[in-house]
């Protein structure tokens, strides 16, 4: 055993601390935790997939755990839980695949993650271990749907309000419940419609849109459709102000922030109305088409307008002469994804319907097409074009003869350089400039003549100022079976009746065939008991689709506050303690989809008035990727996954948490290198045989550890280590703070006697990067207890300081010697110094010195001619 033996070692305090419940995290109300602050630390819970666990999933979850012990040892109440995300689609597909019931693939996932997890010593409170297919989390889940469900957004108040608050206009009260009801349900965050949606026939189901990549599903790469289906959506479009103006004051990158407003979009302009030319309409009344644009200073250069081949306009307004060539092209586009649609077509492509509207600006008629470049879900579904100054527009225009207009005078530079003229462009024109060919607005810059013809259009009642958003409301229906059940039932007279909490959990029914059926039904309709209820002998039905994946992961950081409550999903008083969360750690693949959305859940719970907090994540940090050893992603396919538990095996578990995070930056992608991992092995080794005696049978403190003061140069090491590691640590630069235990333990080998009263403080500074050996090392040297809350070591800065520096001095950039002087020296002597040198005179002899750049205890530069 004196011999360092990982295995061993990391087996026996694994054990320990399970037994012992090191990391149990006390309740706000304990007397332990009286005037502690906080610290909530947090990772990305994982999906248990069947592949388990590869090197790349424990880089942010070592991080957190060194972060947390560190936490521990400076005082802080540290609140560090770990969980499962696992229902929804890929945990389904696994089952398909091994045609075994998802329930039974899950838990068999559960347990070898972890397994592996705790194989690698983190300080995780496993009492607070959640999973979100279990039904008492769930159940949870359920009934913040169902709060959802029972939510409007207020747009005066800026907030979310109970439906109960609903103002109900007079003549829909006169007309009786069922109309009131569907006054209701038109406004709730909640709610159904028949939209077009992503159907992926391959997988059976409707996916997001944010779970549609380059056309293709983001799990198995299958080819996306649009398709117009009923489906329960969010309306998480009412939040988009907030969620943008909310990202300011967090603790974010810039990259996550930016990525998160250019999905939501945000863009200001003007809704126009355009009246369609006399007889162009086959409907009853007069007929308008309303467009938004962020460039209404170029409606003079409209010149023709595309509807969305969804647009429900489109079948009133085609003229005989069309429908067939229109209708052929709708079926067409309905066959392509949005992805498709706007960014893979090379070619524009589109039909003229035959009919023309009036430009409000000049009176001019304009054709009318559709084009699959426009979605309905964008704006109005409508366009007006003006090809001289929009890319897609521009190419349309070119491709079917259409006029081009210019109507902001381009540059005499851009003109050269692209060989255009003003009455003939190469090219669009995209910046802003000065009207022309613009009536009332000639002359006039960009800003002053948007400005103007906004008033104008008011005036007039034909349009007005108005801001506009990428995001679209959350399709959340999925046709599975693997997610939670919506708690609602479907009456016969179409009324929606949300479950109470005595009716929560709703589970869903044991299938034996849970495949999808292809359709918009999902697998639950086969379980016709379980679908069809009937109270107080009226009949409804459930719910048939499922909730996505997304449902269980929006509020998990919630549970682990109060995870056994049965009452309610968390204690309002440890709600207060704990948020937000303080450091949120995980992939940057996640900055779109499940940030957003748990952003959405957690202030509509804070506008309901279940939480102390607007938002959930205070500071959130994304760990770089590891990639394999040829430099590429992980996975199966590429055979470059390696397995944690090898590593594990062969090196332990503190040096693949050293390895991980000595590998770079955490922020940095990083490429796998399992030879490099021996450096930090021996380093541990080197480490150990620093206290332990590894000549004799047992474990005994190595016979040069004395009750000896240390050295004024040992005492130096010794405070700048604590000093570095500390603050290292703290900004999460736990390379460079690995990198300085590495420089004290190169110290402390050449000495002959070692003072135990430096090596203590080195052991509590190497617990939370290397936690089973410094455990170890606590007990030779006499502890008998863990050192799991040490007080951290504390440095005085003056201890800390070197006597002496050594300073680079180079002439014309090369390197000629290094001076060793007093760390305290200033910028002239350091300069006096460097002249003195007697290799410096050599390289300077015969040479005229022009310049000597002096920085400050750093290095000298000599330039001479």
């Amino acid at each position: 055993m004196p011999s360092y033996n990982p295995a061993d070692v990391e087996r026996r305090w694994q054990q320990f601390w399970e037994t012992n419940k090191t990391f149990r995290t006390p309740d706000p109300d304990s007397p332990e935790v009286a005037g502690k602050p906080k610290s909530y630390i947090l990772d990305m819970f994982p999906y248990p997939s069947g592949a388990g666990l590869h090197v790349g999933h424990p880089e942010g979850y070592t991080a957190t755990d060194i972060l947390s012990r560190f936490k521990r040892m400076r005082g802080f109440h540290v609140l560090h839980p770990m969980g499962w995300d696992a229902y929804g689609l890929p945990a389904e597909q696994y089952a398909v695949e091994k045609n075994v019931h998802p329930r039974i693939t899950t838990q068999e996932n559960i347990k070898t993650f972890r397994r592996q997890i705790k194989s690698l010593g983190f300080s995780y409170d496993w009492d607070r271990e959640v999973d979100t297919t279990d039904p008492s989390y769930f159940k949870w889940t359920q009934w913040i749907f169902l709060t959802i469900f029972d939510t409007w957004y207020d747009p005066e108040q800026k907030k979310g309000r109970a439906i109960s608050e609903l103002p109900i206009p007079a003549d829909v009260a006169a007309r009786g419940d069922a109309a009131v009801r569907k006054y209701q349900d038109s406004f709730r965050l909640a709610y159904q419609a028949e939209v077009p949606v992503n159907w992926c026939p391959a997988l059976g189901t409707v996916l997001a849109n944010e779970e549609v990549i380059d056309g293709k599903s983001e799990r198995g790469n299958h080819p996306v459709e649009r398709r117009p289906l009923k489906q329960w959506l969010m309306r998480i479009t009412a939040y988009a102000e907030r969620l943008l103006d909310d990202l300011a004051p967090l603790d974010w990158s810039e990259s996550i922030k930016l990525m998160q407003r250019n999905w939501i979009g945000k863009s200001e302009g003007a809704e126009v109305v355009f009246a369609l030319a006399s007889g162009a309409s086959h409907g009853t009344g007069s007929e308008t088409i309303t467009v938004f644009t962020t460039r209404p200073d170029t409606l003079f250069g409209a010149t023709y307008m595309v509807l969305s081949p969804e647009h429900a306009l489109v079948e009133r307004i085609t003229t005989p002469e069309q429908k067939a060539a229109v209708k052929a092209y709708q079926e067409g586009a309905s066959r392509k994804s949005d992805f498709e649609r706007t960014e893979l077509a090379k070619t524009k492509t589109g039909v003229f319907t035959g009919a023309f509207a009036v430009n409000p600006v000049n009176g001019e008629k304009v054709p009318i097409w559709i084009a699959d470049y426009v979605l309905a879900t964008y704006g109005t579904g409508a366009i007006m074009a003006v090809p001289a100054h929009d890319e897609r527009d521009f190419e349309f225009a070119k491709q079917f003869g259409l006029p081009i207009v210019p109507v902001v005078k381009p540059t005499e530079e851009w003109l050269k350089k692209t060989g255009s003229t003003l009455t003939e462009l190469k090219e669009p024109y995209c910046e802003e400039g000065v009207a022309v060919n613009s009536g009332i607005l000639d002359g006039l810059p960009t800003a002053e003549a948007k400005a103007k013809i906004t008033a104008w259009l008011e005036e007039r009642s034909i349009g007005e100022r108005r801001v506009n958003y990428k995001l679209r409301d959350w399709l959340f229906s999925r046709q599975r079976y693997w997610g939670e059940p919506f708690p609602v039932l479907h009456g016969p007279d179409g009324e929606i009746v949300p479950l109470t909490l005595k009716d929560l959990p709703l589970i869903p029914p044991e299938l034996a065939d849970f495949k999808p059926t292809g359709t918009p039904e999902g697998p639950l309709s086969k379980a016709t008991d379980w679908v069809n209820v009937e109270i107080n002998g009226k009949k409804y039905k459930r719910e048939t689709n499922t909730m996505p994946q997304w449902a269980g992961s929006c509020w998990y950081f919630l549970r682990y506050i109060d995870p056994h409550n049965d009452q309610a999903f968390a204690d309002p008083a440890k709600l207060k303690h704990w948020l937000p969360v303080d450091m949120y750690i995980g992939g940057a693949e996640h900055a779109v989809l499940h940030l957003l959305y748990s952003r959405f859940w957690h202030k509509v719970l804070f506008d309901r008035g279940y939480l102390p907090c607007t938002e959930p994540f205070q500071r959130l940090v994304n760990q770089g990727m590891i990639l394999g050893e040829n430099n590429e992603k992980m996975s199966k396919a590429r055979g470059n996954v390696v397995n944690p538990d090898d590593v594990v095996k062969e090196y332990g578990a503190d040096s693949l948490r050293l390895y991980e995070m000595f590998m770079g930056p955490l922020e940095a992608v990083k490429p796998w290198n399992t030879a490099s991992i021996a450096g930090v092995y021996k380093f541990l080794g080197r480490a150990w045989r620093l206290i332990v005696d590894d000549i004799t049978e047992t474990m005994m403190l190595h016979p040069s550890v004395r009750e000896v003061e240390p050295d004024r140069d040992t005492l130096r090491v010794l405070h700048h280590t604590i000093q570095k590691v500390t603050e290292d640590t703290e900004s999460l630069r736990f390379n460079t703070a690995i990198s300085t235990m590495m420089e004290f333990v190169n110290h402390m080998t050449k000495l002959e006697v070692k003072p135990r009263s430096v090596l203590e403080p080195f052991v509590l500074l190497l617990a939370p990067y290397a936690p089973h050996v410094a455990e170890e090392l606590w007990q030779a040297l006499g502890h008998k207890t863990t050192l799991a809350y040490e007080p951290w070591p504390k440095f005085d800065p003056e201890l800390a300081k070197a006597d002496e520096i050594e300073i680079p001095v180079q002439v014309n950039g090369k390197l000629k010697t290094v001076l060793k002087v007093p760390a305290e020296i200033d910028d002239a002597a350091l300069e006096a110094a460097a002249m003195a040198d007697e290799k410096v005179k050599e390289a300077l002899a015969g040479k005229l010195v022009k310049k000597v750049i002096v920085k400050s205890k750093k290095m000298v530069n000599l330039v001479v001619g």
